[in-house]
């Protein structure tokens, strides 16, 4: 497998005190200059140019999914991911139908608010946000329940990192003769998935994430017989998955007004996940930075809030220290001054912060960090002891 260009990377230049910092988060992340002068050229959304152009990417998207021209679809929405996984949900689980919801952290529950709120019937089988759900209790769930025509997980749990067991999922889910339904946002260009092979209902992802392009691009890949079995069935005028599909197969035309330069800059981000050798290179990659990141951080005295059996190579997530040198706005201000942008934690229960894997990067960009970090934990110690 072929690794990223490092001489292209942001590691290999200088960035302490840079107003741009890279990004080390799970999206929006560092691109590539590749990507950014992409969006240098304006595009008419009607030009044939740009209609042969947004196909190109959406089939492309398709293609990366597993999913076939004959039984597949990728349907684009303006907006972030969160778009995508609500037009998901709304437009394939019918009013008088029940969704299974596989909770175990933030982006589990949103998907239960965008239930409720649109009207869905749903039930949760959540675990703590340090774990993965049993496939067996999801099976009994199912069995309990024939109105349950629908099972909804996230791929990879950004609020921890946590990578869920989606072919186990999805084995049982198709045992039991119901749909499955996938949030992949931050796992999508890196981490495996296969519409055909796993029998999918549907993937939600976007632009910004593992494929390395920038925000404002959602997206659903979808079997076609499902698409067309729910025409009327979405609440909402511009989150109806099946109306766009229709229009856009109909001359390649928006309903309403595309992003274009961000499909502009995703077809440069395709072009280079191809050129690095795909998903398997690119996860190659992000494995190798996580694990740099993993043991440099152990040894600075930062414990991962995971099992590295659960971890996925996207972000991960550290407790936070309780002695009383730490302060994450202190440390997150002295990393930033450094040229380095990091997450606040999202689990619940305890302190955590959260550093992401993905991107324009590579190892030498963690091991930059790293060396940053090193700096700020020794002031940031230095002046309590003061």
């Amino acid at each position: 497998m072929s690794s990223a260009p490092q001489a292209k990377t942001p590691a290999t230049r200088s960035i302490e005190g840079k107003e741009t910092p890279v990004l080390l988060t799970p999206g929006p992340l560092t691109t590539s200059a590749r990507v950014k002068e992409a969006m240098l050229r304006d595009w008419g959304s009607r030009d044939p140019a740009f209609v042969a152009l947004s196909q190109g990417v959406f089939d492309r998207i398709r293609a990366l999914s597993g999913g076939t021209a004959e039984d597949h679809v990728c349907v684009p929405l303006q907006g972030s991911g969160t778009f995508a996984v609500e037009a998901m949900l709304t437009t394939f689980v019918g009013a008088g139908e029940r969704v299974l919801l596989l909770v175990n952290g933030a982006y589990g529950h949103r998907m239960a608010d965008i239930c409720r709120k649109s009207g869905r019937a749903v039930e949760i089988y959540e675990v703590a946000e340090t774990e993965v759900h049993d496939p067996a209790e999801v099976s009994r769930r199912l069995r309990l329940d024939p109105a349950i025509a629908f099972v909804a997980m996230v791929h990879c749990e950004t609020t921890s990192g946590l990578l869920n067991p989606l072919e186990d999922i999805a084995s049982c889910v198709r045992a039991e003769g119901r749909w499955l339904l996938v949030d992949s946002m931050s796992g999508f260009g890196a981490l495996s998935v296969d519409m055909s092979g796993l029998e999918l209902a549907a993937m939600a992802a976007s632009s910004n994430k593992c494929l390395q392009g920038v925000p404002g691009l959602g997206f659903v890949v979808c079997r076609k017989e499902l698409l067309e079995a729910a025409r009327g069935r979405a609440p909402s005028v511009v989150l109806d998955l099946q109306a766009q599909a229709a229009a856009l197969a109909n001359g390649g035309q928006w309903r309403f007004t595309p992003p274009t330069h961000v499909i502009a800059a995703l077809d440069a981000a395709l072009a280079e996940l191809e050129e690095e050798g795909g998903p398997p290179a690119r996860l190659e990659r992000y494995s190798q930075n996580l694990a740099t990141l993993l043991s440099g951080m152990d040894r600075l005295g930062f414990q991962p809030a995971l099992d590295p059996a659960r971890q996925a190579p996207v972000i991960a997530s550290f407790v936070e220290p309780a002695d009383d040198w730490f302060s994450f706005e202190t440390f997150y201000e002295a990393l930033r001054a450094r040229g380095f942008a990091i997450y606040a934690g999202k689990m619940t229960g305890r302190g955590t912060f959260r550093v992401g894997v993905i991107g324009a990067i590579d190892s030498l960009t963690i091991e930059a960090f790293l060396t940053a970090t090193k700096a700020v934990v020794s002031e940031m110690k230095q002046k309590v002891i003061s």
